[in-house]
């Protein structure tokens, strides 16, 4: 088998497909990784997102016994939208990260990689592939760094030279025995602008995430939302670019390559107001294909709230006790009581307190109190 001269053709084809960078890697063991996601589960850092066991998440033959090397791609996606709608008084707009802009990237990689599969297995029928994008048990991050891609920066992204962070990952593993790339050098230094801006101090040390604390996971959890990071939100209905846009690696890197993930801007920086009572139908009509819907609309949905009381939108009173006095979902109502309490006009006060007589959840009057509470705390309207 010519392994370089497959490389070569696989490197040429992965352009023709719409792949902007690809490295190859060998499928040893991920030794560092592991100890590392030891103390991350040790120190309590982890998400819950993750798939798989330790094991397989770091021996890439537990996954693919025959496997010999991984192919990582990467294809990077704009960091600007265009004719991005402002956000304005009686129409305040939400923002999603820009890894949920345009079509899913999930989708995208994956018809991406199965198109590379199929080519490598039309050159030697004997391949065995296995392709993951972002949801298999491999770190997509840990294979872009051996493979060299980018290095891995201390905002726990891969930076690549051309395109900086934004780029989304995925790999395939193989059987073939690639010859493996030279990783990257380490490029950060003493920068620590990602860590000094994140808004939680998630980056609680160069390269280590305690994921509880990241607002890009925050978002999409679907229980009450911990009281610290309310005000931390901001308008982020989904994902946090913070430690992205603040990096020097990506200071006017904006890349419009591929229109798949060109965003809608009234999708991706949606109005707040109509989030509320979106049904499931209207849901899927409209956020359904982009990566950011994964979780369903109940997340957004508590999001949009907290943003709405984050502007003190007095125009969404009205909606919002409606949610509160109607929805059937627990953290909702209870997520608009605490949010009417922040806005803290009349209108609200009094829905908040004559709900309270009529809920039966204890979280919920917990969060009605809470919102009560903003009477001490600013002048009533």
């Amino acid at each position: 088998m010519q392994t370089e001269k497959l490389k070569q053709e696989v490197i040429q084809y992965a352009k023709e497909i719409g792949i902007d960078k690809i490295g190859f890697a060998s499928a040893d063991i991920f030794g560092e990784l592991k100890e590392r996601l030891r103390r991350q589960q040790a120190l309590n850092y982890q998400s819950g997102f993750e798939k798989g066991s330790l094991e397989e998440r770091t021996e890439p033959q537990r996954l693919l016994p025959e496997a010999q090397s991984i192919i990582s791609i990467a294809v990077a996606y704009p960091s600007r939208m265009k004719g991005a709608p402002k956000s304005i008084k009686e129409e305040r707009r939400g923002l999603f990260a820009r890894a949920s802009w345009g079509i899913d990237y999930h989708v995208v990689l994956r018809d991406r990689l199965e198109k590379l599969s199929a080519f490598i297995e039309d050159k030697f029928p004997d391949t065995v592939n296995k392709v993951m994008v972002d949801t298999g048990e491999l770190s997509d991050r840990a294979v872009a760094e051996r493979a060299g891609i980018g290095f891995s920066g201390k905002n726990t992204s891969i930076i690549t030279p051309e395109f900086g962070s934004f780029v989304y990952l995925g790999e395939m593993i193989t059987n073939i025995p690639f010859i493996p790339d030279e990783p990257l050098e380490d490029s950060c230094g003493d920068c620590r602008k990602c860590m000094d801006a994140c808004p939680t101090g998630a980056l609680v040390e160069g390269g280590q995430l305690n994921a509880q604390r990241c607002i890009a996971f925050l978002t999409q959890t679907k229980d009450f939302l911990p009281d610290e990071f309310r005000t931390k939100i901001g308008n982020r209905v989904y994902g946090c670019d913070t430690c992205q846009q603040v990096c020097p690696r990506n200071k006017g890197v904006d890349f419009h390559i591929h229109q798949e993930f060109e965003p809608d801007p009234e999708v991706s920086k949606p109005k707040l107001k109509p989030m509320l009572q979106i049904s499931n139908r209207e849901f899927k009509e409209k956020f359904g294909d982009i990566s950011g819907s994964w979780r369903g609309k109940k997340p957004l949905q508590r999001n949009a709230l907290i943003a709405l009381g984050h502007y003190k939108d007095k125009t969404a009173v009205k909606d919002m006790i409606h949610v509160m006095e109607n929805d059937p979902r627990p953290v909702i109502r209870g997520t608009a009581a605490w949010s009417l309490g922040k806005i803290g006009t009349k209108e609200a006060f009094s829905a908040i307190q004559a709900a309270i007589e009529k809920e039966t959840d204890e979280q919920v009057l917990y969060e009605m109190k809470k919102g009560l509470e903003f009477q001490n705390t600013q002048a009533v309207h």
